[in-house]
């Protein structure tokens, strides 16, 4: 079958869910192309800012965690979890180089600033250094120096990048209402909606249904 299908995914940096789920996404897509090789994918990022309430030089990360889930205990738990889910999949997080809990208001402003500047592969790029530089390098993505030097490595000229960032911890505006069930959060076609880091299968299953849902539509009545 062929045609086009729109993902569109909704996240936030902080969330290793979203990194899981991207990563389940990718072999999503790759299986897609084995299965039907004429279908043409489109992915499009929206950034949802989960804290927007955090300061614009973010919390001391154990500290947040502790104060959200009670006790030191817990929060070794909760992190024992993530790292699990992580390994699982094949993406490395370090959660023990991560100083700080950021705002990532600006990380989203810089983001969308690539989406229009650069091409999807620049874009694609610099999507996945900004994760590392969170999960794996424990880099604070609310600071304005490291956002740039970040966009710098990929490709995107520093003075165009910073114009948009603020730097005063305003709530970043997107298109968080199509998350409203949570992050990650993809929908297919704007048809489907899947909710949370699924399998890569799940996602197929979904990108397929929406490419039949689409042909459906497309047959005279």
């Amino acid at each position: 079958m062929s045609g086009r299908l729109r993902i569109d995914v909704f996240f936030d940096f902080i969330c290793p869910r979203c990194l899981i789920g991207k990563r389940q996404l990718e072999r999503a897509q790759d299986l897609l192309r084995i299965q039907q090789p004429d279908v043409q994918i489109t992915t499009v990022w929206h950034g949802v800012q989960l804290l927007p309430q955090l300061p614009v030089q973010g919390e001391p990360f154990a500290e947040f965690y502790r104060k959200r889930l009670g006790s030191a205990e817990a929060v070794s738990l909760r992190q024992a979890q993530v790292q699990q889910a992580a390994m699982a999949v094949g993406v490395p997080i370090d959660l023990s180089r991560i100083a700080t809990m950021p705002n990532t208001a600006d990380a989203h402003r810089l983001l969308e600033r690539a989406a229009v500047l650069g091409s999807t592969a620049q874009r694609d790029v610099l999507l996945e250094r900004l994760f590392a530089a969170y999960f794996q390098y424990g880099e604070d993505l609310g600071c304005h120096e490291t956002l740039i030097a970040i966009a710098q490595a990929c490709g995107f000229d520093a003075d165009a990048m910073a114009s948009v960032l603020q730097g005063d911890g305003d709530p970043y505006v997107g298109n968080e209402a199509g998350a409203g069930s949570g992050v990650p959060c993809f929908q297919f076609d704007r048809r489907l909606t899947v909710v949370g880091a699924q399998p890569a299968e799940e996602l197929l299953g979904a990108m397929g249904e929406a490419l039949l849902d689409s042909h459906r539509a497309r047959l005279p009545a």
